[in-house]
């Protein structure tokens, strides 16, 4: 019978990192050296999801499953980032087996960034702060839920109704996102939704945020059809648009949702493409910033994070889009462009059709 944890102890003179794993894909073990190298007691990584330490990536999600499947034969990870509830990531290859119901991962630590790409490397450092910090923000949420449920026992007018069910919606957003940063998942199947709606959420947050100060302008085109999306993730990703908008001192901002056909997104041209447009006559993006503004922690503010465009530009991928801009002082309009889906994805236009091309 496989003892996880009398293996574990017979290597713990091994300076090797070595972790077990049942099928299930939570951690039965590990070595002292395993557990030093995270920088973590062996017990806190008792019953953890393995792939739940992966930074960033889904290798060992992909990789249990294979497993799981009763395949046998060793894989390879090149250059896995790995840390424990916010640690400083930790980079190897790993070769990972199968032992009877257990699968054995062997990481051979690796320098943590010779020659990377920075802006590869950088948001696997902040994956594995994020995930520390959503660790605390559990009980303020909890307590920020309970508060909302409270005044909205108390209050009679429909303005403040509306006010506190805006709370409690986005503090279950936020809890979601936790949830997903201390636990991820695999992403969820995108479901048929209708833009405006995003949008109009996205609208009570500014007039929530902003007030009278901000004039928000729908700019809307009723006959666009739905498409396949993540809601949360699209109100996220444009409720940063705006919210930069309004910083950089916005006195208008608009919202304007329009029709385009055969549009190339990366190498790919579709047949037809939800442009979604965020226009401000705000202060528009400094020059200098100009070819780094997507890149995690640059913000052109002295108290900015530098996260919301780079966040916003992931969620544009995740939907199979592009999220591009052109800036001058008093114009600045973000686009981000998602595809409707086609009858024949596989279908290739014509190579004769002039395409507008995301750059």
């Amino acid at each position: 019978m496989f003892d996880s944890t009398a293996l574990a102890r017979s290597f713990d003179g091994l300076t090797t990192p070595l972790v077990w794993a049942r099928l299930d894909g939570r951690v039965a073990d590990c070595n002292l050296a395993f557990a030093r190298w995270l920088g973590v007691s062996r017990k806190r990584l008792l019953e953890q999801p393995l792939a739940a330490l992966e930074v960033d990536g889904e290798a060992l999600r992909h990789a249990l499953r294979y497993f799981g499947d009763a395949a046998d034969t060793p894989l390879r990870i090149r250059r896995l980032a790995l840390a424990f509830l916010g640690g400083e990531p930790r980079f190897a290859d790993a070769w990972l087996s199968r032992d009877g119901d257990h699968v054995l991962l062997e990481a051979h630590p690796v320098d943590e960034f010779p020659g990377a790409d920075p802006t590869q490397a950088m948001p696997l450092a902040l994956s594995a702060a994020f995930r520390g910090l959503a660790h605390e923000l559990r009980n303020p949420m909890a307590g920020l839920k309970g508060a909302a449920q409270l005044l909205a026992r108390r209050v009679g007018d429909a303005d403040s109704r509306e006010l506190v069910a805006l709370v409690e919606t986005e503090v279950d957003r936020l809890g979601a996102l936790v949830d997903q940063l201390l636990s991820p998942q695999p992403p969820q199947p995108h479901r048929s939704l209708n833009i405006h709606v995003v949008l109009e959420q996205v609208l009570r947050l500014a007039e929530a945020d902003a007030g009278w100060a901000v004039r928000m302008i729908r700019d809307y085109d009723p006959s666009l059809p739905e498409l396949p999306g993540d809601a949360d993730r699209l109100v996220q990703a444009i409720w940063n648009l705006v919210r930069n908008a309004i910083q950089a001192g916005a006195a208008n901002v608009t919202l304007r949702t329009r029709a385009a056909v055969q549009v190339r997104i990366g190498d790919q041209i579709h047949a037809m493409v939800l442009r979604l447009e965020v226009v401000d006559d705000g202060r528009g993006v400094p020059e200098d910033m100009v070819e780094q503004i997507f890149l995690p922690l640059v913000s052109g503010r002295p108290d900015g994070s530098g996260l919301g465009l780079a966040m916003a530009q992931q969620v544009a991928r995740e939907h199979r889009g592009a999220l591009v801009y052109r800036s001058r002082s008093g114009h600045t309009v973000f686009t981000l462009q998602l595809p409707f889906p086609a009858e024949d994805e596989d279908d290739a236009a014509p190579a004769a059709v002039p395409a507008e091309t995301a750059r």
